[in-house]
């Protein structure tokens, strides 16, 4: 009895500290027990394995990206950002004017989540220092609501137009014609100018709520969509960026005629000027609504002229090899064409001379 209970006190003063559990068993035999070797987490420290995942400790060499972007972004002169200009293509067919339709729609609904309202004087270029007063002038934060909103919806019909015609090269074995690349490519430089303005203001819930559902319902929409007349969503992205033509132009007017005293003297986000190269002198907010404003008539373009080809045969012109020195379309800002080029344009085009076989999956 004595050596039990003398067993029983060295054991219940030495278990807490035993480091190994291969000892513990030996205290449950000395006790007549049943050795258990299940861990007693009341008192028992918890072994870690000395063996952790390493950090992964990476230095970006900016905020945009480490290495070479899949898809550069072109370099714009300053007289080319001058040279756009509004325009609107006119409808031809009943799929423009449903696409049309929508996007009025859509800009209704996008009019009144933002509480946008302009003062169309300062559009036109004429100064009305009385209208900064009125209650629905726009103020610089009123126009980052409205360009990440607009930017956030604008990411979505590269990427399911890209989606779509990737699982369909892949569904029916054969090349794509060079379109998914150029589609994948708009839907990142899309993304790329939300992440730009996102430097300057950080969305609060009930914004960030708004956008998870827009997205989720415009998302699902063109999706289906595009399954069924992909021509008629590439006229709707061409209107719809027509619309974000006249939006950005807005923009830097109010930034010219005093509207916007908070970025008259400020630089762009780093982000800005690793992504669309801006240089020295040329990195202001004005600069940055230049260049983003050129990026939408380039979609504008890219969009009107794909919705005039054939969808399942032509090739992406703007993935072609054309001859240079000839008006063609193209990445940059050297030729042009805010309703977008006929198909009869380029096949006269092409007739003329041969131009190289794209290579593009």
């Amino acid at each position: 009895m004595l050596a039990t209970r003398s067993t029983r006190a060295l054991c219940s003063k030495t278990m807490p500290r035993l480091a190994s559990h291969n000892l513990r068993p030996i205290c449950g035999v000395l006790l007549n027990k049943t050795p258990s070797y299940r861990r007693d987490f009341t008192f028992t420290p918890v072994l870690r394995s000395m063996k952790r995942t390493p950090e992964l400790r990476i230095q970006l060499e900016s905020e945009y990206t480490l290495a070479e972007p899949a898809w550069s972004h072109p370099v714009y002169t300053k007289d080319q950002m001058e040279l756009i200009k509004i325009e609107h293509r006119k409808c031809a067919t009943w799929s423009d004017y449903v696409a049309l339709a929508a996007v009025r729609l859509l800009r209704w609904g996008f009019d009144f989540a933002t509480g946008y309202k302009h003062d169309h004087a300062v559009a036109l270029g004429k100064k009305d220092p009385k209208a900064a007063a009125k209650k629905y002038s726009m103020s610089e934060e009123k126009w980052l609501t409205r360009l990440i909103f607009l930017e956030s919806v604008a990411g979505v019909p590269g990427m399911v137009g890209g989606m779509v015609r990737h699982l369909q090269s892949l569904r029916v074995l054969r090349r794509d014609n060079g379109w998914i690349g150029t589609l994948l490519e708009e839907s990142q430089n899309e993304r790329m100018h939300l992440l730009t303005f996102l430097k300057f203001r950080e969305p609060g819930l009930f914004m960030r709520t708004m956008l998870l559902g827009a997205q989720g319902v415009f998302f699902n929409l063109f999706f289906m969509c595009y399954l069924v007349s992909p021509k008629t969503c590439h006229r709707f992205v061409g209107y719809l960026e027509e619309e974000a033509v006249i939006t950005y132009t807005r923009t830097i007017a109010d930034l010219e005629a005093g509207k916007l005293p908070k970025w008259e003297n400020m630089e762009a986000p780093q982000i800005a000027k690793d992504y669309f190269g801006l240089q020295p002198g040329h990195d202001y907010v004005k600069d940055l609504l230049m260049v983003v404003r050129a990026d939408e008539a380039k979609h504008r373009e890219v969009n009107h002229t794909l919705a005039n080809l054939e969808q399942k045969i032509d090739p992406n012109p703007f993935a072609a090899q054309w001859p240079q020195g000839m008006p063609r379309p193209s990445k940059g800002l050297e030729w042009t064409k805010g309703t977008g080029w006929e198909r009869g344009e380029l096949a006269e085009i092409a007739s003329k001379v041969e131009p190289k076989a794209p290579i593009a999956a």
